[in-house]
């Protein structure tokens, strides 16, 4: 089935045990979630809260309906300077239709079966993209990690560097020292402790040296108007300009978040041992983006740290998921207000830490040492248009760039030779046999047309014993040797080929051009059939 919940699933031999496990896993990735939320709000221009309805609304709706018994789905880095982007340019109104209009997209992507599409997206540009946006996140935490005070408000990334040069005489020592202290405990906290998250430490330790030392630091309160009311539904005005106008973004925002919740799915069935669903997972991914954006949320997508961490704790099944939401409710309307003490450097330094850890800096250097300069060039593209233009501009460059570079591969990996030469015993008189080896598409079918003369030559003989793929312009290119070959004289013989460049020559009216009795099965039987039409 095409979308079958892993929910349906879990009751079936459910412990007291397993449930004990999945609501202390829940419990953990709450935690590890609440300043995550919250912190992400805030990168992606939004109010704290929104951050909290997002990981509620958008985390209970996709583990209830999800394709993966531990994918925990919420706000993500991935997103937040894609979303900053756009309520800059659009406001949240049109945040909240773009995400709508997303989540639409991935429960169409689910209904169609394309979850399987993942695999044509190569590595290279997985990790140039996911370290495009993790330098942008830092980039865009700079002002505030500084206590900077920008004269404008930069939305592209480059404006946004040029905005803190032309600031950095505005640096606040307060801040920069709070940030760096920050910084460092969330660097040394996890040689101290694996169950309490360093995020909620530095929160916690921030919110106190501002309130009791009266540090001269923005806190988020300062910033933001902080409410612990409930998300209730609410849509604004639609009209069918405003969707054609959003439409690139909230292609923008499916596209990513199908990647990053499927590539979350596929990691989290490594660690369990387990088989998620694609197609299920795309549409609880899309119901809980709808969800999230009537609720006041922000796009949502799986979240690879938070789904580590809830099964390195325990988690089995989607339960765990909905247990975090549900522990996140609580926290919002009971201790919300309390985020108003938050210090912004704080927040700079958490999503420091965010970028840092998402950055797969290890594995982008890997490639650059490893890997061939094809590759190489792709993901040094994809990286520097996600950083310089937008994720959009950066995967549609980087997958055509892959697909010519792929094709000039396979094209230069297509050969035509000649078998033996004329004192070859076992090659009849006058016959000569050409190998083809490779695809024949139409980015090396040309080599169809460079097969050297001879006038003594009355059969030619090709073993397509190692042909892969013969295509339309092929086809075209052993339409014109035909005929070459019969103003020559010359009786063309084919060996030893496979199913589909036979189903694609039978499809064409080639097969009768050459003739059924001159296919034969192997380059012995072509050797007889040549000494037969030699002999008459």
């Amino acid at each position: 089935m095409f979308f079958r919940p892993k929910l349906l699933d879990t009751f079936k031999g459910y412990s007291k045990s397993k449930l004990l496990s999945d609501v202390t896993a829940g419990i953990i990735v709450a935690i590890i979630a609440l300043p995550l939320s919250i912190a992400l709000a805030i990168a992606s221009g939004v109010s704290p809260e929104r951050g909290l309805y997002t990981a509620i609304v958008a985390g209970f709706v996709i583990a209830a309906l999800g394709g993966s018994n531990v994918n925990i789905s919420g706000p993500t880095a991935a997103f937040a300077t894609i979303v900053a982007g756009i309520v800059a340019t659009e406001g949240l109104d049109g945040l909240v239709i773009a995400t709508v209009l997303a989540g639409i997209m991935l429960i169409l992507m689910g209904v169609l079966r394309l979850g399987s599409l993942i695999k044509y997206i190569p590595i290279t540009i997985t990790t140039g993209f996911t370290a495009g946006i993790a330098i942008t996140i830092v980039i865009g935490q700079i002002k505030d990690f500084l206590g900077l005070t920008f004269s404008t408000s930069p939305i592209e990334t480059t404006e946004k560097v040029a905005a803190i040069a032309e600031s950095i005489s505005t640096l606040n020592i307060s801040a920069l020292l709070l940030g760096l202290c920050a910084l460092a405990i969330l660097i040394v906290w996890p040689k101290i402790s694996k169950k309490i998250p360093g995020s909620l430490v530095v929160v916690i330790l921030g919110a106190l040296a501002v309130k009791f030392l009266d540090l001269n630091v923005n806190t988020i309160g300062d910033l933001y108007q902080i409410t612990s009311d409930l998300p209730t539904p609410s849509l604004p005005a639609i009209s069918f300009e405003r969707i054609i106008h959003l439409l690139p973004n909230a292609f923008t925002i499916a596209i990513l978040a199908g990647i990053e919740s499927l590539l979350s799915c596929v990691v989290s069935d490594g660690m369990i041992n387990d088989r998620h669903n694609s197609n299920t997972e795309l549409i609880a991914q899309g119901v809980g983006n709808v969800c999230s954006g009537i609720f006041g949320g922000i796009p949502a997508t799986g979240a690879i740290a938070r789904t580590a961490a809830n099964v390195k704790n325990g988690g089995r099944s989607p339960i765990a998921g909905i247990v975090h939401a549900v522990v996140l409710l609580l926290v919002l309307v009971v201790l919300m207000p309390l985020a108003a003490w938050i210090p912004m450097p704080i927040i700079a330094a958490i999503l420091f830490m965010v970028a840092y850890n998402m950055s797969e800096w290890k594995r982008f250097v890997h490639i650059c040492k490893t890997a061939s300069a094809s590759e190489i060039l792709v993901l040094v593209v994809t990286f520097a248009l996600t950083v310089i233009f937008d994720l959009v501009v950066a995967i549609a460059v980087g997958l055509i760039l892959t697909a010519f570079l792929f094709m000039k591969k396979m094209a230069d990996s297509a050969e035509l030779k000649v078998r033996g030469d004329a004192s070859d015993a076992s090659i009849p008189a006058h016959t000569v046999i050409y190998e083809l080896n490779g695809p024949m598409f139409f980015a090396a079918s040309d080599k169809f047309l460079d097969f050297p003369r001879d006038d003594n030559v009355r059969v030619m003989i090709l073993d397509a014993s190692a042909l892969s793929i013969l295509d339309a312009t092929t086809v075209r290119n052993i339409e014109k040797l035909i005929h070459e070959c019969e103003k020559d004289s010359i009786t063309l013989i084919i060996a030893h080929i496979h199913e589909q460049p036979l189903h694609t020559i039978k499809k064409s009216h080639l097969y009768e051009l050459i003739g059924a009795e001159n296919f034969c099965t192997d380059i012995n039987d072509a050797i007889a059939r040549a000494n037969e039409i030699l002999s008459k």
